[in-house]
């Protein structure tokens, strides 16, 4: 296990990771964010170098200092060869994992992998998978103006508890504090009204992927996320990085709009995987579930 710090290193990375798009894509967008200033304080771990057949993002030992926060301590991987992804993956030195924490991938055998090492050490898994689009021109995406009265603006501080009462992982101090990195740290756009009040927005995260898209329900129908996306794809091709969002296969109305503005829904899915000690008497199952939220589908 080897941990990338030199920068010339680290952008030979991140050219090697474009070369395997769209499959490394959270990875990849975790590695460009580090070698763009490291907002989300993470480090990346290879199994070998410059031969690779497996990369680790994970948070920095300072970042993941509270052992409950499964959204700061978040982790992205990708690998070219299974048995090299197991073999890190249940290394102590590569996760840690007494605490909890969330991984990102777009490979079955992640997903396969963490399941059973987590299986293995009596922690609790629970599955999200998305439909992952990708839009394969940014330049080409439609551009629209707000509604008349609105301004379009990057979402402040003072509008964190808003988000995290409309978000379906929100609702407690772990969310809190993680979208409050997001919007100090990451590109996002939002609609404001005359007085100042968020009406629609959207955010990025540490792997670069469009997240928490949300219209206030007097508001929708207006056409106001694509928007919000335009504005966003614009900064994030300006910089280089992947314009990509992952969606519920279920969600069939943002899907549709995704596809509207030119974005391609790719094969496979986008796993998150959130890995958490199992309940004691100390913490309750009910306080569990309020944390982490709803599960379309269980890994336990």
């Amino acid at each position: 296990m080897l941990i990338l710090s030199c920068s010339s290193k680290l952008r030979l990375l991140d050219g090697l990771l474009r070369r395997g798009l769209p499959e490394t894509l959270p990875v990849y967008g975790a590695v460009m964010h580090v070698n763009h200033g490291n907002p989300a304080g993470q480090e990346v771990l290879v199994d070998s170098w410059p031969e690779f057949k497996f990369v680790l993002t994970r948070p920095r030992r300072e970042v993941a200092c509270d052992p409950g926060n499964y959204c700061t301590n978040l982790y992205s991987a990708f690998y070219q060869e299974e048995g090299a992804c197991r073999a890190l993956l249940g290394s102590s030195h590569a996760m840690d994992w007494s605490q909890a924490f969330q991984i990102h991938g777009l490979q079955d055998g992640l997903c396969e992998a963490v399941r059973d090492i987590a299986r293995a050490r009596g922690l609790d898994v629970k599955t999200y998978q998305y439909q992952t689009l990708l839009h394969p021109d940014p330049p080409a995406m439609p551009q629209h103006r707000p509604g008349k009265g609105l301004t379009l603006a990057p979402v402040f501080p003072a509008h964190t508890a808003l988000l995290n009462d409309t978000w379906d992982f929100g609702g407690n101090s772990w969310s809190l504090r993680y979208l409050g990195l997001l919007i100090r740290h990451f590109p996002s756009a939002c609609l404001l009204t005359p007085d100042g009040h968020p009406i629609s927005w959207t955010l990025t995260d540490p792997v670069t992927c469009l997240t928490h898209g949300y219209t206030l329900p007097g508001h929708r129908g207006q056409g106001y996320i694509g928007v919000l996306i335009g504005a966003l794809a614009a900064q994030l091709h300006a910089r280089g990085f992947p314009v990509y969002a992952r969606v519920l296969p279920e969600n069939e109305p943002s899907q549709r709009s995704l596809h509207r503005l030119g974005f391609h829904t790719q094969s496979g899915l986008f796993y998150k995987l959130v890995v958490t000690p199992r309940p004691t008497q100390a913490q309750p199952a009910s306080a569990l579930d309020l944390a982490l939220g709803p599960a379309p589908s269980s890994g336990g």
